[in-house]
C-alpha cells in the first residue's frame, strides 16, 4: 500500500491521511493497521487527564516543549468534546497549543469523544499506533476532562499524569478512586492558589489510605503551567516513572494487558456489531420484545437466545 509506505518513510500528509481513513472507518482501514502493526510498540505513551479548566491543555504545550528542547519527535492526541451538531471535535486543545502546530517534529490531532463515556473515543489506540510507526519517540494522549469517568486513559498510556487544580473542589476529585488510582505522577497546576497546600496533603493522605502494596508513590508536583514554573521538575518525575516501568519489568506487563484489553474490546466491538446488524433488526427479535412486555417470557430468556443465535453464526 503505497500510503502506508509513504508514512514509515515520514510523510506527514499520509500519516494524516491514515489517521482520518482509520477514525472514519473506510475500507482500506483495518488493512493499513495490519501493516503497521509490525512497526509499532517503540513509542513512550502519555497519558494526561484531569477535571476541566486544570489547565491540562498549557502544561501540554509546556511539557511538549522540554522533550522537543530534547529532540525528541513527538505526536499529540488532543481529545475533545464532540460537537452535538457536526459530531466533530470542538478543537479547544488545539488552539491552545497553536504555536505547536508548525514544529516539524510535532504532529497534533484532534479527535472527538463520539459518545464515549470513557473519556476517548473508541479509534484513539490506532491513532496513538499510526503515530508510533510514524517514528514518534513521544505520544501524548490529552484526554477531554470529565472528571471520574476518565479511567479509560490507563488502558492506552504507559503513564498517567494527573492534572489537579486548587480550589476547583478538586480534593473531592482525589478522594474518588477511579482518578486517583490511575495516577503514576500527579501535578498540581495553578500552584499559586489559595489551597494549594491542602491540596498537596490531601493527595498525600489518600496515597496513604492505598491499600495496595506498590512498587512506585506517585510524586506530587506542583506548577504554574501560564508562566512555565514546575515544569521541568515534573517532566524529571514523568522521565523517572518510565525509567522504573522499564527497569522493573512493569511496562511489559502493562503493555501485554493493554494488548489482551485491545484484542477483548475488538471481539465485544465485532459480536455487537453483527447483532445489531442481523439480529435485532427483523421481525422474530421484535416479537421476543412484545412477548417479554406481555411478561410472556423474560429478558433474560431473550439474551440466551441471541447468544445461541451469534455462536452458531
Amino acid at each position: 500500500m503505497d500510503l502506508v509506505k509513504e508514512l514509515l518513510n515520514g510523510s506527514r500528509l499520509a500519516l494524516a491521511r491514515a489517521i482520518t481513513a482509520v477514525e472514519s472507518e473506510y475500507d482500506n482501514a483495518i488493512d493499513i493497521m495490519k501493516a503497521i502493526y509490525p512497526k509499532t510498540g517503540n513509542a513512550r505513551i502519555l497519558g494526561i487527564t484531569g477535571a476541566p479548566g486544570a489547565g491540562k491543555s498549557t502544561l501540554t504545550d509546556k511539557i511538549v516543549k522540554q522533550y522537543l528542547a530534547q529532540g525528541k519527535k513527538i505526536g499529540i492526541v488532543a481529545v475533545d468534546p464532540t460537537s452535538p451538531f457536526s459530531g466533530g471535535a470542538i478543537l479547544g486543545d488545539r488552539i491552545r497549543m497553536n504555536d505547536l502546530t508548525l514544529n516539524e517534529n510535532v504532529f497534533i490531532r484532534s479527535m472527538g469523544t463520539r459518545g464515549s463515556l470513557g473519556g476517548l473515543s473508541k479509534k484513539t489506540s490506532d491513532v496513538v499506533k499510526l503515530m508510533d510507526a510514524f517514528g514518534m519517540d513521544l505520544v501524548i494522549i490529552e484526554t477531554v476532562g470529565v472528571g471520574q469517568s476518565e479511567v479509560d486513559i490507563v488502558k492506552n498510556a504507559d503513564s498517567t499524569l494527573v492534572v489537579l487544580v486548587p480550589g476547583l473542589g478538586d480534593d473531592i476529585q482525589a478522594i474518588k478512586a477511579g482518578i486517583l488510582e490511575i495516577g503514576d505522577v500527579f501535578a498540581i497546576n495553578k500552584a499559586d492558589r489559595d489551597g494549594c497546600d491542602k491540596l498537596n496533603v490531601e493527595i498525600e493522605m489518600m496515597l496513604d489510605l492505598d491499600s495496595r502494596e506498590l512498587a512506585w508513590r506517585p510524586p506530587i508536583k506542583r506548577t504554574i503551567a501560564s508562566k512555565d514554573v514546575g515544569v521541568d521538575e515534573l517532566v524529571e518525575a514523568l522521565d523517572e516513572h518510565f525509567e522504573f516501568l522499564e527497569d522493573s519489568g512493569e511496562l511489559a506487563t502493562r503493555r501485554q494487558e493493554r494488548t489482551r484489553d485491545e484484542i477483548i474490546a475488538m471481539i465485544n466491538e465485532q459480536i455487537g456489531r453483527y447483532i445489531a446488524d442481523n439480529i435485532v433488526v427483523g421481525d422474530e427479535f421484535n416479537r421476543q420484545v412484545e412477548a417479554v412486555n406481555q411478561k410472556e417470557s423474560d429478558p433474560y430468556t431473550v439474551v440466551s437466545t441471541v447468544m445461541q443465535q451469534v455462536l452458531k453464526a
